[in-house]
């Protein structure tokens, strides 16, 4: 009796903990590229990343196991020189869609400029608000962003908070001396990538997240016509960001992620639903446009 009320406090003080983990993220290292380096570094790597990744409170928020965030991280290594590393994050998540067995991809990216110096055992520190080094701030800053944007899926401006967070990750590390978070680098960077979804100019993309996932495809598993037409609805948000800037990187990272399931989901649609989606989205996906087309030759 004394063991199961030892065993019951103990599940009791750390039962907090475990709610309060946000990411189940699968790391992965692709070491392909380069030759000549101590594996074990590598493996304490992967290991350093998943932890950091899937033991760290990120938010206040406490998640059950199966509301945990899907993602994959992927770092191809083109150089290890030392303790220096050089390479791209390949980065995919997902959300689970309500009354369905399915997972819908909100964001798939490469960051292509990722550096950073890991040792073997190297302790994994981040405090908000200041710089330690570049492998915390870039997990940290992917973390922040799958969090506002996953958030942004389930309420309107509902990630504002973890956009926030992800900005001052940038703001600190403007003096870091590496790429990828100062805005006169590229306009298809960190940096940029969070200050458009802050962007009130650009608030339909995020409006479109809300729409098209909570309003829409959590619906289709209920009652599919009325799902879909609100999806359709909400491509019109797309083309409103597109008519403003129709280059811009947060609109193209969405469709990169959105681009095969609007195909999927309008296969199925009614001859004038699928006309509406192509008009919508031969523009706004241009370089695209003769996929969008197959669903017109699909019943």
């Amino acid at each position: 009796m004394k063991k199961a009320g030892l065993f019951l406090l103990l599940f009791m003080a750390f039962l907090p903990a475990l709610l309060a983990q946000e990411f189940n993220c699968k790391v992965q290292i692709n070491t392909q590229q380069v030759q000549g380096f101590d594996r074990s570094v590598v493996s304490d790597l992967k290991t350093a990343m998943t932890e950091f990744m899937n033991n760290r409170k990120w938010s206040n928020y406490n998640f059950a196991p199966e509301e945990r965030i899907e993602c994959t991280l992927l770092f191809t290594v083109s150089q290890i020189k030392s303790d220096e590393f050089k390479g791209t994050f390949s980065i995919i998540m997902q959300r689970p869609v309500y009354h369905a067995n399915y997972q819908s991809p909100l964001l798939n990216m490469i960051d292509k400029n990722i550096q950073f110096k890991y040792q073997s055992s190297q302790t994994m520190n981040f405090s908000e608000g200041s710089y330690s080094d570049n492998l915390t701030s870039l997990l940290a800053f992917y973390s922040y962003m799958m969090l506002g944007i996953d958030f942004d899926s389930f309420a309107p401006d509902g990630g504002t908070a973890f956009y926030e967070k992800a900005m001052s990750v940038v703001q600190s590390a403007q003096n870091s001396g590496y790429t990828g978070w100062q805005a006169f680098e590229s306009e298809k960077n960190r940096y940029y990538f969070v200050e458009q979804f802050l962007n009130k100019a650009y608030e339909p993309l995020r409006t479109f997240l809300y729409q098209y996932h909570r309003k829409g495809l959590d619906v289709m598993a209920d009652n599919v016509t009325a799902g879909r037409k609100v999806i359709l609805s909400s491509l019109s948000l797309l083309k409103n960001v597109y008519d403003k800037r129709p280059g811009l990187f947060d609109l193209q990272l969405i469709l990169d992620a959105k681009r095969n399931e609007i195909i999927n989901i309008f296969s199925k649609a009614t001859p004038s639903e699928k006309n509406t989606m192509l008009r919508i989205m031969s523009e706004v996906d241009a370089p695209n446009g003769t996929r969008y087309r197959e669903v017109l030759r699909q019943r």
